[in-house]
């Protein structure tokens, strides 16, 4: 029923001593520790063809830090930059520090295009009911206030309801629970689109992403099949577009779609919407 956090990860490294340290998570994001001397300089850099955006804190003792201690950025795809630099304060002890890092595929300030009308996740003609709602009480809240939950058998045809590059696509997983940690468990399709948003397509089968990351997809392409992994307590597919944000987290976005019911503004539980323009 909810993403549970998936896409974010923790790093806690002390590195002090080192004359030069990296520290890369999954081949996306590195953290950068030069040390010139007693001097040292924080640089983040992004691997991948995405953007990303990464909050870092750095809690230091017997180093000044030359601004906040604590930053949200967005890096541009294979981009690098600076981040802040550690200047020993003196005193006789040795200067120690340690850097806590998050990230998370998008744009922290993309500009949504709210007049964007988005095709509904599932094929032309067909039909789902609603399970949870814009604002459902039982977990679409907070960050997935603007998440869709569609009843879903397994297998079912997942398409693209709006056109992007393929970012991210798990598909490995097997198991499905409702305990904390499950959203560890979930397959996935993440599509960046090109305000920088992304439409995140999670709880789909085994096997069940049939597209590949750094494919360019369109609007309506088959892309997965649904099923039951991750957060969840019965087969669905969780639909929703997210805009990057502090942490690793994302924000929900909440958009409009396209049926041949007419345009739906706010999806409502127990409601059926037929795909088609």
């Amino acid at each position: 029923m909810t993403r549970a956090c998936r896409l974010a990860f923790f790093l806690a490294v002390a590195v002090a001593g080192a004359a030069e340290a990296a520290n890369c998570k999954d081949d996306w994001v590195c953290i950068d520790a030069e040390e010139d001397g007693d001097l040292v300089r924080l640089e983040a850099r992004n691997l991948r063809n995405y953007p990303v955006t990464y909050t870092l804190r750095v809690r230091a003792s017997n180093y000044a830090i030359d601004g906040p201690a604590t930053v949200t950025r967005t890096l541009g795809p294979m981009e690098s930059e600076a981040v802040m630099q550690l200047t020993p304060e003196g005193g006789g002890n040795k200067g120690q520090y340690r850097v806590y890092f998050e990230w998370t595929v998008g744009d922290k300030d993309a500009e949504h295009d709210d007049d964007y009308l988005y095709s509904l996740p599932y094929a032309d003609g067909r039909s789902y009911r609603v399970l949870q709602g814009y604002g459902s009480r039982f977990s679409h809240k907070g960050l997935e206030e603007f998440a869709v939950d569609f009843d879903m058998p397994e297998g079912t045809p997942v398409h693209a309801a709006r056109g992007g590059i393929v970012a991210r696509a798990i598909e490995s997983n097997t198991r499905g629970c409702w305990e904390d940690g499950c959203g560890r468990y979930a397959n996935y399709v993440v599509i960046l689109h090109e305000d920088g948003t992304t439409g995140e397509y999670y709880h789909l089968q085994k096997d069940g992403a049939l597209v590949d990351v750094g494919e360019r997809v369109v609007r309506g392409q088959l892309i997965g099949l649904s099923g039951n992994t991750g957060h969840t307590t019965m087969p669905h597919l969780h639909f929703a577009v997210y805009r990057a944000t502090v942490w690793g987290n994302t924000q929900s976005i909440p958009v409009r779609f396209d049926s041949r019911d007419g345009i739906v503004q706010r999806p409502r539980r127990g409601a059926r919407y037929l795909a088609g323009d």
